[in-house]
C-alpha cells in the first residue's frame, strides 16, 4: 500500500489494462509513438501514453500512470494494514519492491532456512534452551553443590525475555562461588584445577548459548567483587572488534567470530574473573618445545617444576563460532599487572589447556608476548580459550662470588693494558706495519667488547635495548674473534718466512684484505642471525644471544672454527721454529731472536684466543678448577697482548725511553721557563717595589 491505495488483484489489474489500452495501431505505424518515452523506474511501458508500475511498486493514482510527473513508489508489504502475516515467532522484513519472512530471534525454521514468504511456510521454533552445566565428577564439595543446584534453578526458570538478567544471575554466581570458595580451599591442587577447568569451561558454553537471545549492540555486565562480562552482538559485520573488562582489553577481527555461511546473529564476549586464581594457585606450566617462549637454560627451577604464578586477571573469551583452535588472524591481548615485575622473572602468555583427566595446565603454544613493560604485557593468540600472564620465578644457578671478582678485575685490567697497547701502536711510528695493524685493531674490538659486557650485560629492563647490546655484543666478539684468525695468519707467515722469503707477498696480501676479512665477515654473520630471528637478541637474565633453535651457535659456531684454525696454525709455527732451531750454527743473534719468536709463539696460545676452548672442559669433576681457569686466563688476554707486543719489544721500549726523556725535558724546561719569568717582573719594576716600602713605612 502507498498513499492508501490498495494494489489490484492481479486479474482486475489485467483487465483495467486491457479497458484503457487504445486500439492497436494499423500496420505501418511508427514504432517511436507506440511507447511512452518518460515512464519513471520501477515502471514499465504500456502505449504512448500510459505507464505501468512493477510489481511491489506502486503510484498515488494507481498501477497505471498516464502522468509525466508521477512516480512509482515502493509498497510496504509489512504495514499492519496489509493482509501480508508471517505467522507466529516470525516477523516481515519489507524490501524495495517486495517483503521477506524470518523467525524471531531465538526462533529458526524446522528446515534450517533463513527465510520464508508466507504463513503456511511457518516453521519456526525455539532455537535457544538453557545450556546443560553438569559438575566435575569425583569432586565432593558442599560449595560446589548448591551453586549447582542454583544453576538449575536458574534453567527451569529460564525464557528468552529474561535472557539478560539470568546472565546477569549466572555471573553472579560464579562470582560468590569464587570468593566465599568455603569447601573447596580444602580439596587438593589436582582437584580444585579440576573444579576450575569445569567453571571455565561450563560458562564459556552457558554464556554462548544464553548471548545469542540479546538484542544487538554492546553489552555489559559486573558484580560487586569484580567479576566482568563484555560482550557484542552483531548479525554481520566486517570490522575489528574491541572489548575491554577490568584489567584486560581484547581485539580481534569480526570476520573471526562469525562461522562459514552463518548469516545469523555472531556473538563475542570476553569475562574477566579474578577469583578464579585462587584455584589455579599451583598450576603446571607447559613449555612449547618449538616456541619463542621456550626459556633461557638458565631457569633450572622452572624446568624442574618450580609453579609460575600468575601477573593478571584470568579472562575467558567465547564466540559463536566453535572452531576456534586455529584462527585466520591472530587475536590480540592487553593484560594489565597486578604487581610490578622484577629481575629474575620471565613473563609469558599462557592459556589454560584441559586435561584428558578433567583437570588442565597452564600452556604456551599458539601464544605469544609482543610487549611487556612495567604495568602491561601485549600477546598474541592464534586460538581462543581462557588465557592470563604468569610470572615465572626461575632460579639462576649462583655466581661463584670469587669468580665474579676475578672477571671484573681481569677485565678492568685488561681493559687498561688494551688502552696502552693501542696508543703505543698508534703513536710509536717505528714499529708501524701490517703486524702493528693487525694489533691495533684487535685491541680496539675487545677494549669495546669488554668495556660494553662490564657496563651493560645486565641491563634487561628495556627489551629493545638489551637486544640492540646482545647484537652489539655479539658483532664485537665475533669482530675480536677474526682479528685472532687475522693474526694467527700472519704469524705463520711470519714464521715460514724464516725458510722462505716471501714476506713482501704475504704482506701485500694482508694489506689488501684484512680490514674486509675483520669487520665485514662478523657483520655478514650479525646480519644474517639478526635478519632470522631478531627477537633472539636477549635473555631474561643477560643481553645476549638466546639458545633457542640453536641460536647460540651464531657465534659458538665460527668461534669454534676459529679457535681451531689458530691452533692448527700454532702447532704449525711451532714445528717451523722447531726445524729452525735444530738448523741454527753458533750464531748467538739468531739463537736469541729465534728464541724471543718462539717464546712469543707461546703467549700466542693466550692471545689467539685457544684458551676458549677450556669453556668445553667445565664437566665433572673437573668443572670448578676448570671455570677458574678459564676465568683467569681469558680475562688477562688484553694484559697478555701488552707484554707480548709492547713490554717485550726493543723497538718499543726504545720509544718508551725517547718518550720519557722527551717529558723529563720538557719539564725541566717548563721549571727554567718559570724561574725565568718569576725574576724577570722584579728585575724590571725597581720603583714600584721602592713606593711599597715606603707606603708602608719601611723606608
Amino acid at each position: 500500500m502507498r498513499n492508501g491505495c490498495i494494489r489490484l488483484p492481479p486479474g482486475l489489474s489485467v483487465l483495467l489494462l486491457l479497458t484503457l489500452r487504445p486500439a492497436d495501431k494499423a500496420p505501418g505505424a511508427s514504432a517511436s509513438m507506440a511507447c511512452a518515452p518518460w515512464c519513471p523506474p520501477h515502471s514499465t511501458c504500456v502505449n504512448a501514453t500510459a505507464c505501468d508500475c512493477l510489481p511491489g511498486f506502486i503510484s498515488s493514482s494507481a498501477d497505471i500512470i498516464t502522468d509525466p510527473t508521477e512516480t512509482c513508489d515502493d509498497i510496504n508489504e509489512c504495514r499492519p494494514s496489509l493482509p501480508v502475516s508471517c505467522g507466529k515467532l516470525a516477523e516481515c522484513r519489507n524490501t524495495e519492491g517486495s517483503y521477506y519472512c524470518m523467525c524471531t530471534l531465538g526462533y529458526k525454521l524446522v528446515s534450517g532456512a533463513m527465510k520464508f514468504s508466507h504463513e503456511s511456510q511457518n516453521t519456526c521454533q525455539a532455537e535457544i534452551s538453557f545450556p546443560t552445566w553438569t559438575p566435575a565428577p569425583g569432586i565432593k564439595s558442599q560449595s560446589l553443590s548448591r551453586f549447582y543446584e542454583k544453576v538449575q534453578d536458574l534453567g527451569r526458570n529460564f525464557t528468552l525475555a529474561s535472557a539478560k538478567d539470568t546472565i546477569q544471575d549466572i555471573i553472579q554466581e560464579v562470582d560468590e562461588l569464587l570468593e566465599t570458595a568455603g569447601d573447596l580451599e580444602n580439596l587438593s591442587r589436582s582437584e580444585q584445577h579440576c573444579v576450575a577447568t569445569n567453571l571455565l569451561t561450563g560458562l564459556e558454553h552457558v554464556l554462548r548459548e544464553l548471548s545469542k537471545s540479546l538484542p544487538s549492540g554492546p553489552l555489559t555486565f559486573s558484580t560487586a567483587t569484580g567479576t566482568e562480562l563484555s560482550l557484542e552482538v552483531e548479525e554481520q559485520g566486517q570490522r575489528n572488534v574491541s572489548l575491554s573488562v577490568n584489567k584486560a582489553k581484547m581485539l580481534l577481527n569480526w570476520d573471526t567470530v562469525q562461522e562459514s555461511g552463518d548469516a545469523g546473529p555472531s556473538v563475542v564476549g570476553l569475562i574477566s574473573t579474578p577469583g578464579m586464581g585462587k584455584l589455579l594457585a599451583g598450576a603446571p606450566l607447559v613449555l612449547e618445545t618449538e616456541g619463542p617462549e621456550v626459556l633461557h637454560e638458565t631457569h633450572t627451577g622452572l624446568l624442574q617444576g618450580v609453579s609460575p604464578v600468575l601477573f593478571s586477571d584470568v579472562i575467558s573469551v567465547f564466540v559463536s563460532n566453535n572452531n576456534t583452535q586455529n584462527l585466520s588472524s591472530p587475536v590480540t591481548f592487553v593484560f594489565e599487572h597486578l604487581v610490578t615485575p622484577v629481575p629474575r622473572q620471565q613473563v609469558l602468555c599462557v592459556f589454560w589447556e584441559h586435561g584428558q583427566n578433567g583437570s588442565g595446565h597452564w600452556a604456551t603454544k599458539g601464544c605469544r608476548m609482543v610487549g611487556t613493560g612495567d604495568t602491561s604485557t601485549t600477546c598474541l593468540c592464534t586460538h581462543l580459550s581462557s588465557f592470563a600472564v604468569l610470572m615465572a620465578q626461575y632460579d639462576v644457578q649462583e655466581e661463584d662470588p670469587a669468580l665474579v671478582v676475578i672477571t671484573y678485575l681481569g677485565l678492568s685490567l685488561s681493559l687498561l693494558c688494551l688502552l696502552l697497547a693501542a696508543l703505543t701502536f698508534l703513536l710509536c711510528k717505528a714499529i708501524q706495519n701490517t703486524s702493528t695493524s693487525l694489533h691495533l685493531q684487535l685491541c680496539i674490538c675487545l677494549f669495546l667488547a669488554h668495556l660494553l659486557f662490564l657496563t651493560a650485560i645486565d641491563r634487561t629492563e628495556i627489551k629493545v635495548l638489551c637486544a640492540i647490546i646482545a647484537g652489539t655484543l655479539h658483532y664485537l666478539y665475533l669482530a675480536s674473534f677474526t682479528w685472532m684468525l687475522l693474526e694467527g695468519l700472519h704469524l705463520f707467515f711470519t714464521a715460514r718466512n724464516l725458510t722462505v722469503v716471501n714476506y713482501s707477498n704475504v704482506s701485500r696480501f694482508m694489506k689488501k684484505f684484512m680490514f674486509p676479512v675483520g669487520y665485514g665477515v662478523p657483520a655478514v654473520i650479525v646480519a644474517i642471525s639478526a635478519a632470522s630471528r631478531p627477537h633472539l637478541y636477549g635473555t631474561a637474565a643477560r643481553c645476549w644471544l638466546h639458545p633457542e633453535k640453536g641460536f647460540i651457535w651464531g657465534f659458538l659456531g665460527p668461534v669454534c672454527a676459529i679457535i681451531s684454525v689458530n691452533l692448527a696454525f700454532f702447532l704449525m709455527t711451532l714445528w717451523i721454529l722447531k726445524s729452525k732451531l735444530s738448523s741454527l750454527n753458533t750464531d748467538v743473534s739468531t739463537l736469541q731472536n729465534t728464541r724471543m719468536l718462539t717464546f712469543k709463539a707461546m703467549a700466542q696460545l693466550f692471545i689467539l684466543g685457544c684458551t676458549w676452548c677450556l669453556g668445553i672442559l667445565q664437566l665433572d669433576p673437573a668443572a670448578q678448577a676448570m671455570a677458574y681457569l678459564f676465568t683467569i686466563i681469558n680475562s688477562l688476554q688484553g694484559v697478555f697482548i701488552f707484554l707480548v707486543y709492547c713490554l717485550l719489544s726493543q723497538q718499543v721500549w726504545e720509544q718508551y725511553r725517547q718518550w720519557l726523556k722527551g717529558v723529563r725535558k720538557s719539564k725541566a724546561d717548563s721549571e727554567k721557563y718559570t724561574l725565568s719569568s718569576r725574576a724577570t717582573p722584579e728585575a724590571y719594576k725597581p720603583s714600584t717595589t721602592l713606593q711599597f716600602h715606603r707606603r708602608n713605612g719601611h723606608l
